[in-house]
């Protein structure tokens, strides 16, 4: 997972509310086995609109996304979080999140902020043709005007955002640790280990036999 520790430039101003993972990413893109491609099939039924806001050119590759109230409703599909990192997508702003896309989100490398609405409201004014900024090491959100939007994060979400680790990458920063683990448990409890199982209960069970 890359880090994260800044997210700046266009956001796409959207502020539509209570947008379930159904539209983020409809059912019928969920028979992919990879993650690749899954951007074309983001927000689908929205670009079924030819003046969407996805495929305006003002906006094109924003890396921000800032949404309404109960952003990533619905069903627990992490294909939503993977369509919108494969659109580029690094940070979504809203008033708030489901919890399991929170989740999800976290876990693909994408920031989920929470704002009040009356800063969604001036961050949706100014991303009309400004950048903005989301900053993890001040955890602040940002714009050319001098607003200043303060946000609140996990702490352990925020160190594996900016380090860049996602469960795998947690599990080999304790590799010493798990092998010593290991190590000692094969030494003081020999009977436990695989190896000694099979020479126990397989191969001298057979024997025996």
């Amino acid at each position: 997972m890359t880090p994260v520790t800044t997210v700046s430039g266009r956001a796409y101003p959207w502020g539509a509310k209570n947008i379930d993972t159904d539209v983020i990413i409809p059912a019928h893109w969920l028979k992919t086995i990879t993650r690749t491609g899954l951007g074309r099939g983001a927000f689908e039924t929205v670009r079924a609109d030819p003046a969407n806001i996805f495929d305006d050119p003002r906006y094109a590759g924003s890396p921000i996304l800032i949404a309404g109230d109960n952003f990533g409703c619905g069903s627990s599909r992490e294909h939503a979080a993977w369509a919108l990192a494969d659109m580029g997508i690094t940070a979504v702003i809203a008033p708030s999140f489901s919890d399991i896309f929170s989740g999800n989100a976290f876990k693909n490398g994408i920031v989920p902020v929470v704002l009040p609405q009356e800063a969604i409201d001036r961050l949706l004014e100014v991303a009309q043709d400004q950048i903005v900024t989301v900053d993890l090491e001040t955890m602040t959100v940002t714009t050319p005007f001098q607003d200043r939007f303060s946000f609140d994060l996990d702490a352990f979400r925020r160190q594996c955002l900016m380090e860049g680790l996602d469960e795998v990458g947690l599990t080999l920063a304790r590799d010493t640790q798990i092998s010593k683990f290991e190590e000692a448990v094969a030494s003081n409890r020999p009977w436990t280990t695989v190896e000694s199982g099979y020479a126990s209960i397989g191969v001298e069970g057979d024997r025996r036999t």
